[in-house]
């Protein structure tokens, strides 16, 4: 004998479900996310000081850290895991940057800056990013690179 089963016509489609997006976790620290979609930093602009070397490096060499900062970003972007090794102290990057020092280090700067931002949906403008890109450009290199990092961090 057969069970009784009523088939009832699907009425509604099955609801959305969140993508999945590539990488690692874009929010390690948990920061809470707005009404916007946006966060804050993880870490502010001067909380550079714990990380000494990396800011003295950022500060007085900035075309290494920038360089080693845009190699990474773009090994994320595109291989959805982190640059082995954390990449070379001397890249094209790092070259072009150097080229552009005495006028326009911040032109770079700020494009990877705003690039950072939008990837890991952190509040923004494209004005903060340029005068953090002018005025404090060590702090600024030293606070992507702790936001790379924590990506980076949570495939481990």
């Amino acid at each position: 004998m057969q069970p009784d089963i009523k088939s009832e016509p699907i009425s509604s489609q099955p609801k959305a479900v969140a993508t999945m997006k590539e990488g690692g976790n874009k929010n390690a620290l948990n920061r809470e996310i707005g009404e916007d979609g946006k966060r804050d930093w993880s870490f502010g602009v001067f909380d550079c000081f714990p990380r000494c070397r990396l800011c003295l490096c950022a500060t007085f060499c900035p075309c290494i850290v920038y360089g080693q900062n845009k190699q990474r970003l773009r090994h994320l972007k595109k291989r959805g895991v982190p640059l082995p090794g954390g990449g070379g102290r001397v890249n094209q990057d790092c070259r072009a940057y150097c080229c552009m020092l005495p006028c326009f280090y911040w032109v770079f700067e700020m494009g990877t800056r705003t690039e950072i931002r939008r990837r890991y949906d952190i509040r923004g403008e494209d004005l903060e990013d340029c005068l953090h890109s002018m005025y404090c450009h060590g702090c600024a290199l030293t606070q992507e690179r702790r936001e790379l990092e924590l990506e980076e961090a949570s495939f481990s």
